[in-house]
């Protein structure tokens, strides 16, 4: 708070200095106003501030300092009344330079009177304080990001671990039916293990939407041209829209490549645009473009400096207030009528794009639509594939510390024509390994309690059995057992629960 001693009639022989003071002053403005608000005198610290000379200001009313805005709401008269009535009055606002420019300003007001109480004008004192308002909204902005960043992070952690104890259920009453199908007899039995199949089938699509947030969701990522993904996936998005729904495609008309995994992608971009139809329930129009950005710390907190593509999906809609936007990517959380939506739309896209390396930023306002624009870095063009050989694989090492996960995983090789060897732990599918010489592949959990882990025997059979196929298997996040195991991507690899077109795939790679 700046505040002054109000001022009175200067004795003789102190008039001079008290001018000289206020003279003196550069980093505040301080000037004498007249009764009606007219300029009267003016300091070296106001022509700095405000682009004034003394001769150019005094005579003026000090409302030109004043936006239009406070001007037609009255603001300079409100502030001397209120001066004039309370002795003193004190505002923060936008004030107006010679040159038209803005700056943030802490002003003062007192009201001075002679000694009959009579008042003869008004000491202003104004501050520039524009840098350190712009650095305190910046921390906020700051302070919000990081909240927001941790907030997401703690939700993700919490919906990872979930979901990955789920998988382990479901990969038992997966396996099993898959046994009790080739078992069935009966039209009901069959019947009965469809329906059960389809509410694991639904299940398991639940936590791989539950994974994608958490950014633990198992990617197939290669370098893609992302506009050679969206012109491929137009007809798609086409048909998604309805008659009263006008879909614009606006792309670059040159390459733009990202390290993606391309059928999430398409299912993000679907996802936008599914919701896009839902938000116009009128119609309008939906605007897909591409583009290519710089980031340096101004599109958004989360992105390193490095360029990137841009892919924006915007709509003429309903728009969003501020704190559906703040909950928008937060699993479960929709505004839509019971019954219409899961609330994973927009949570799995974030998941999918952060894990991917980028970001996502909704620009929306109630009454006039959403923008979502989906950002990717740029990465260089893809490298040649590289095509591996079949292996024909006649007897697997199975090595599970779960009993009913062995169990019916031994049914299921055993279904497709494997002979099979159990191990309840790495370490005794170590000794195993020695013992045997006809082990063609080992089928390894990755995670183990006790012993060494399903990583350390996979190194082992690498590097003393070179013939043996290794296949790892694990129900934790992708992204957290590669943070732990380096070599990870050195083996092939089957998310539970798996299925038999699952196992067949990864023996046959």
């Amino acid at each position: 708070m700046i505040d002054i001693q109000r001022p009175t009639v200067a004795m003789p022989g102190t008039e001079q200095q008290f001018r000289m003071l206020v003279q003196g002053v550069t980093d505040y403005a301080i000037y004498m106003l007249s009764p009606s608000g007219i300029v009267t005198s003016w300091n070296i610290g106001a022509e700095r501030i405000k682009g004034y000379s003394e001769a150019e200001i005094l005579g003026q009313h000090f409302s030109c300092f004043y936006t239009d805005e406070d001007r037609a709401a009255g603001a300079p008269a409100l502030t001397l009344a209120t001066a004039a009535r309370l002795g003193h009055a004190e505002n923060e606002g936008w004030r107006v330079r010679k040159d038209g420019s803005r700056f943030w300003a802490l002003a003062v007001v007192d009201a001075i009177r002679d000694e009959n109480g009579e008042l003869v004008g008004f000491a202003k004192i104004t501050r520039d304080i524009t840098e350190r308002t712009e650095a305190a909204a910046a921390l906020g902005k700051a302070n919000a990001a990081l909240f927001q960043a941790q907030k997401m992070e703690a939700i993700g952690r919490l919906t990872g671990g979930v979901a990955h104890d789920f998988n382990n259920l479901l990969s038992v009453l997966s396996n099993g039916l898959q046994v009790l199908a080739m078992q069935s007899r009966t039209h009901l039995d069959r019947k009965m293990i469809d329906g059960m199949r389809r509410a694991i089938d639904r299940g398991a699509s639940l936590t791989q939407q539950l994974l994608s947030f958490a950014r633990q969701q198992p990617l197939q990522a290669e370098v893609h041209d992302v506009n050679m993904l969206v012109r491929e996936f137009e007809p798609m998005l086409a048909r998604a829209v309805n008659r009263a729904t006008d879909c614009r495609f606006v792309l670059l008309g040159e390459p733009a490549h990202a390290l993606i995994d391309a059928t999430r992608f398409e299912a993000a971009l679907l996802n936008l645009v599914v919701n896009a139809v839902d938000a116009m329930p009128e119609g309008g129009t939906i605007t897909l473009s591409t583009s290519t950005v710089a980031a340096d710390g101004e599109l958004t907190a989360a992105l390193p400096a490095g360029r990137y593509v841009r892919v924006s999906v915007s709509d003429t809609g309903t728009g969003m207030p501020k704190d559906v936007i703040a909950q928008a990517f937060e699993p479960f959380y929709t505004t839509k009528p019971a019954g219409k939506g899961t609330g994973l739309g927009l949570s799995q896209v974030y998941g999918f794009i952060t894990q991917s390396g980028g970001d996502v930023v909704i620009t929306s306002e109630e009454g006039k639509g959403t923008t979502i624009d989906l950002y990717l870095p740029l990465a260089e063009p893809p490298a040649t594939s590289v095509t591996y050989g079949k292996a024909k694989v006649e007897t697997v090492l199975l090595v599970e510390d779960e009993p009913d996960v062995l169990g019916l995983a031994t049914e299921l090789f055993h279904s497709i024509g494997y002979e099979t060897v159990e191990a309840s732990s790495a370490t005794e599918g170590a000794a195993i390994l020695q013992e045997r010489s006809d082990i063609d592949v080992v089928f390894t959990d990755i995670a183990m309690p006790q012993g060494i882990s399903g990583m350390e025997l996979a190194r082992l059979v690498r590097s003393r059995y070179p013939r043996i196929k290794v296949v790892l298997t694990s129900g934790y996040p992708l992204a957290a057992l590669r943070r732990e195991h380096d070599a990870l991507g050195e083996f092939t690899f089957v998310y539970k629960p798996y299925r038999l077109a699952d196992l067949a795939r990864a023996l046959r790679a």
